[in-house]
């Protein structure tokens, strides 16, 4: 049993309620915790014939220690318990928040950690066992963690965001309580900035409503029945494309629109001097002058406490007559009332939109339900089938540099590293006593005959040959500092792309 490899994705079974999923094969460890993966928990063969209860060995600490003997001193408050290492090297448990596929992330990550996956869409479905003991967290954008969700992790060190867009994750407040937050920033650049221009092509030559005319019978023979089923279609060459944000997807749908004819201006603050000349584009000082001198409007920024509504009825009737509006990036950047009125009102032409401030979206409900000229689609434009296994794929790689190197500087993606290396936690923190499985000592081990050793206060360890056990101080979950009222929630401002999923 010992030697057991990790199984396939196939031998993978919901295990206790509501939904932490691990594998049917678990280690001792894991059986005995989590005790519906096996009806039978107390007799684990291990090759020793059928039915035998499998034990781990007992013996005195190097000073004599007894370790069979209760702690003399109960559990500090605030003290962690020590990470138990199992007979295989030490594998410290990832999970999957919000999804239940983890094929792609398996061969990444079975040699360094205990990969579980849950079905959640809030931390009040994730299993118990997760809470206390998960150093890493895999999360899409269907699931949102703020202060509250995080203090929920008792041992959480790490969370990768599979996509480029983290602003369901309070990263300052992770970072507050000594967990770096982590995304995918470049995985579906071409896909989203694809999708983009999808939908500006659409409403300027209005093949959606085509379509639907000719799927409700509508022939169009003559010139005067094209003219009308295909009215508002406009030349594309000569217009004057806006773009709000220009990273790296802003920057792709930049350059491709060129390619069409659009001449293409952009706002973005947080840019350094001389970006536009590189490209060949041309910037603009304010968001006013932005919306004033274009006919299509795109937005392509993150979504912050600073910009959220950023399209509403104000800076509507600042934007040209009959202006198109395309957004991809994030559903809070538009007042979805007033665009709607803003559409009956003909103020604006038409708008295309992937995200919304509702998800999943439905036409049944919302402002959007009436408005005439809407095309919407599920916050699909980062999918593809390449992108997705991509984005998978350096999400668990992050999340295997966080268990083999030094947090934060071993992480390739940090996106709160600034707070982390501010927060008064985790300065105080000695590295060498944070988890070793994150600091590069999760396959250390000592000579065999060596037994393990608990902290002075905590529970006596379970001795197993060849390796120790570790008495780990707590990075408290439970006593944050309180950000004052000033304090902003977001390390970047709203340039950051949403190729996100």
């Amino acid at each position: 049993m010992y030697g057991e490899p990790w199984p396939d994705q196939a031998d993978v079974t919901r295990c206790g309620s509501p939904s932490l999923l691990m594998s049917e094969r678990a280690s001792w460890r894991d059986r005995l915790l989590c005790p519906r993966i096996h009806l039978q928990d107390n007799q684990l063969s291990s090759g020793r014939g059928t039915g035998q209860a499998v034990r781990p060995r007992r013996g005195l600490g190097p000073q004599g220690h007894d370790p069979h003997k209760p702690p003399e001193a109960p559990v500090a408050a605030g003290i962690r318990p020590p990470i138990v290492n199992g007979p295989m090297p030490a594998r410290p448990l990832v999970a999957l928040l919000d999804g239940r596929d983890c094929t792609v992330e398996m061969p990444i990550l079975k040699d360094v950690a205990t990969v579980a996956f849950c079905d959640a869409q809030s931390t009040q479905e994730i299993h118990e066992k997760v809470l206390n003991e998960a150093v890493g967290a895999l999360m899409y954008h269907t699931i949102t963690l703020s202060r509250q969700d995080l203090e929920k992790f008792k041992a959480l060190r790490v969370i990768v965001r599979i996509g480029s867009g983290y602003d369901n994750v309070d990263i300052k407040s992770a970072a507050e309580l000594g967990i770096a937050v982590c995304n995918v920033p470049s995985s579906s650049v071409e896909e989203t900035a694809d999708s983009t221009l999808c939908h500006i092509l659409n409403l300027y030559r209005r093949v959606t409503w085509l379509h639907q005319a000719m799927r409700e019978g509508n022939r169009a023979s003559s010139v005067e029945q094209i003219r009308e089923v295909a009215g508002g279609a406009v030349r594309i060459r000569g217009e004057t494309l806006g773009i709000i944000g220009l990273g790296r997807v802003g920057q792709a749908v930049a350059l491709r629109a060129k390619t069409f004819g659009f001449n293409v201006i952009f706002y973005d603050p947080y840019l350094p001097d001389g970006v536009e000349r590189s490209l060949g584009l041309q910037r603009v000082g304010t968001l006013q002058d932005l919306l004033m001198h274009s006919d299509c409007i795109s937005l392509h920024c993150s979504l912050n406490e600073h910009n959220h509504h950023l399209i509403n009825d104000f800076t509507i009737k600042q934007m040209r007559q009959g202006c198109f509006l395309v957004n991809t990036a994030r559903g809070g950047l538009v007042d979805e009332k007033a665009l709607a009125q803003a559409l009956k009102e003909g103020r604006i032409r038409g708008t295309a939109l992937d995200v919304h401030e509702s998800e999943p979206f439905s036409f049944a409900q919302g402002p959007l339900k009436d408005a005439p000229n809407v095309i919407c689609t599920p916050h699909a434009a980062w999918y593809s089938e390449q992108a997705s296994i991509e984005s998978r794929e350096d999400a668990a790689r992050e999340i295997r540099r966080a268990i083999t190197g030094h947090i934060p500087d071993a992480l390739k993606n940090c996106v709160n590293k600034e707070y982390l290396l501010l927060a008064a936690q985790w300065s105080n923190i000695d590295p060498a006593t944070v988890h070793p499985e994150l600091n590069g000592a999760a396959a250390y081990r000592f000579p065999p005959g060596v037994v393990g050793v608990a902290a002075p206060g905590l529970p006596e360890p379970t001795v197993l040959e060849g390796m120790v056990t570790h008495g780990i101080p707590s990075v408290s979950h439970s006593t944050p500092r309180t950000p004052s009222p000033g304090e902003t929630s977001k390390l970047d401002p709203d340039r950051e792309i949403p190729a996100d999923q």
